[in-house]
């Protein structure tokens, strides 16, 4: 079983761009992927809307998600999102 969090991230002036620009550039994303039970973690472009970037964060299970959350790079994401001044909104899934 799999859990699959999307999350977008909007903001104004090409600022969800810039954060998943630094998230990457900072090793954030690098560290996050490197962490056990991360399946995939990555940010994607809609066509539709250009001041959302959507993640697909995908987890081996509910304990390796709950490591993640404690862990410190979940300040470092925190400070970021404040930084670009970015709205969140998150959808859930199980994968079966």
């Amino acid at each position: 079983m799999s859990l699959i969090v999307n999350l977008y991230y909007t903001g104004k002036d090409g600022n969800a761009q810039k954060f998943a620009e630094e998230m990457v550039s900072s090793g954030i994303v690098e560290a996050i992927r490197a962490e056990e039970g991360n399946e995939r973690y990555e940010y994607f472009f809609p066509m539709d809307d250009p001041e959302t970037v959507l993640l697909i964060d995908r987890w081996k299970d509910q304990a390796a998600l709950d490591v993640h959350h404690k862990s410190p790079m979940m300040a470092q994401i925190a400070a970021l999102r404040d930084k670009y001044k970015l709205r969140l909104r998150v959808e859930r899934y199980r994968e079966e």
